[in-house]
């Protein structure tokens, strides 16, 4: 129970209010979290069985905990295929939930096809998962716009706590906006919790294509308000590093 209370405390916080171009949304609102899972293929192995798992079952489970999931796939053919899930948790609570029930539920599922694949017919080698907490200028993950084909997952590295710091109040009191203005469509914004680029924080964009995404960064780098912000000194050496991954949404 005390480890439950202080990933609460520590992950979420206490609500907070929320103002988006100056509008008020809510009296208050709690930090979402975010899991980002990444599962490898393996060869040969039955990717149907993985995606309707994942489709049906986990998404049922997610559910019911007030969860949601969205599938991607990176763009091109890469071998191994790795297939990326993105599941939003409305509280740390409900995160543990989750994985609580779908533990359980992998130990009593005789039944369930997934849970009882052999060993030499696996379906994946192996899954990574990150945990973000959201900043407080997007609090919920945001719907992509209809028809997008291009979703950008950005990861923005710094060299000390305290760059990535910076950069999260940069994105949260200036460069969001300027996102939303220029058609820089976020999904999301979180900072990295657990994972393997601490310390860092990681986004989603998201574009009807690539041309459009060329585009609006190029709009993005060009203007006048993303040249003075990144001008300030206190927004020096935020960033040591970025990685990014061009993906596409496997519907249902």
């Amino acid at each position: 129970m005390k480890r439950r209370k202080f990933i609460k405390a520590s992950a979420l916080g206490a609500a907070i209010p929320l103002s988006v171009h100056g509008t008020d949304i809510a009296q208050t609102t709690a930090l979402e979290l975010y899991e980002m899972r990444t599962y490898e293929a393996r060869f040969r192995g039955d990717q149907a069985l993985l995606l309707n798992f994942l489709n049906q079952h986990f998404k049922q489970l997610l559910g019911r905990e007030g969860c949601s999931l969205m599938l991607f796939d990176e763009w091109g053919d890469p071998e191994p295929r790795k297939i990326y899930a993105l599941i939003t948790y409305p509280s740390a609570d409900a995160y543990l939930r989750v994985q609580q029930q779908a533990g359980a539920s992998a130990l009593n599922a005789s039944s369930d096809p997934y849970h009882q694949v052999p060993a030499d017919k696996a379906l994946y080698n192996r899954y990574s998962s990150w945990l973000l907490s959201a900043f407080d200028g997007i609090p919920h993950r945001l719907e992509p716009v209809e028809g997008a084909t291009v979703f950008e997952l950005r990861t923005y590295e710094g060299y000390s706590e305290n760059a990535v710091q910076r950069k999260i109040k940069m994105f949260n009191e200036e460069e969001i906006d300027l996102f939303k203005k220029l058609d820089i469509r976020p999904v999301f914004f979180g900072e990295m919790l657990a994972g393997p680029y601490r310390p860092s924080l990681t986004y989603m964009i998201n574009f009807k294509d690539m041309q459009e995404r060329d585009a609006n960064w190029q709009t993005f780098f060009n203007h006048p308000e993303w040249k003075t912000m990144a001008a300030k000194a206190e927004y020096a050496n935020t960033v040591s590093h970025i990685r990014r991954t061009f993906l596409k949404q496997i519907r249902d």
